[in-house]
């Protein structure tokens, strides 16, 4: 599509893998959008950053960037540095149009990516009746970003017919990993599979799966698997293959209101109602981790 280019957003992480799994995730996906220019940048820990990849872009004679966020839940990130970033941009390129994309969500290509991997994870010895699921999330300080980890993980509890499953956070939230783990083991499952619904590795995957060896040695008695996250799955793909199709066919969307904290009073969190959208990344932006493959020309 002449003029048109897709910028892809990560993160990004002080983990040099991190970086790597995103930059090959993003070489996977360039083919699968022909007809657009297509770079990708992050948003703090590493560069390119996101103002060199719509710099870059518009260079190449963009004059609309659809940008997409490499990031599953609506949390901070979305709702006030993304739109940042973007906006700073147009005010000091009034002639290109950038649209910001949805989040991934709770898409049904990355359920099905996530019961793929879960079911990967364990072999058949132990019924799934007699298992239990753990979904890690990020956590943040948004719950309605935080409520959709317990919507996913009901979801697939009941989709692939596992016995019960718990949900836990990294960081932030409650309850934690540690915490999560030890209350599983003692309800009484076979197996304890633990699921990072993460993208892509870095620290705080590394630990969840460190913190899950840690409690596992302490129930020789349970089968503790660590299922793999995300990462490059082709639902992933395809997920990201769909925001791109939404930006072309219907612009720039509507986020969800409903229950944001900055739009709404949420109990526990009435004070972030009316809430400035602004930046809270410019210290950590650029720093850390360069890209292998940087703007994947």
């Amino acid at each position: 599509m002449s003029g048109t280019a897709v910028l892809l957003c990560g993160h990004g992480s002080r983990d040099p893998e991190a970086i790597e799994e995103f930059e090959l995730a993003a070489a996977a996906l360039r083919p699968r959008l022909p007809e657009f220019d297509f770079a990708s940048g992050y948003l703090e820990f590493a560069r390119p950053t996101i103002r060199d990849g719509l710099a870059l872009l518009a260079g190449r004679g963009a004059r609309r960037i659809l940008a997409i966020p490499g990031m599953l839940f609506a949390a901070s990130h979305v709702k006030n540095d993304l739109p940042w970033e973007m906006n700073s941009f147009i005010a000091e390129n009034p002639g290109i149009d950038v649209c910001l994309g949805r989040d991934l969500g709770i898409d049904s290509k990355l359920l099905q990516a996530a019961a793929d991997r879960i079911a990967a994870a364990a072999d058949s010895r132990i019924p799934r009746s007699e298992t239990l699921l753990v979904v890690v999330g990020r956590g943040t300080n948004d719950p309605d970003a935080n409520s959709d980890i317990s919507k996913l993980a009901r979801m697939l509890w009941e989709g692939m017919a596992l016995g019960w499953a718990e949900v836990a956070f990294s960081g932030v939230a409650h309850p934690r990993v540690d915490a999560a783990l030890m209350r599983a083991a003692t309800i009484g499952f076979r197996r304890i599979i633990v699921f990072p619904y993460f993208l892509f590795t870095g620290i705080l995957v590394k630990r969840i799966y460190a913190q899950t060896d840690t409690v596992a040695a302490l129930f020789p008695g349970i089968e503790f698997v660590k299922a793999q996250y995300l990462r490059d799955h082709e639902g992933v793909l395809d997920a990201f293959r769909d925001r791109v199709a939404d930006l072309v066919e219907n612009g720039q969307p509507a986020m969800n209101c409903q229950l944001c904290k900055y739009r709404t009073q949420i109990v526990g969190y009435e004070q972030y109602e009316g809430t400035p959208q602004t930046g809270h990344h410019h210290h950590v932006r650029g720093i850390g981790t360069d890209g292998h493959h940087h703007h994947h020309e």
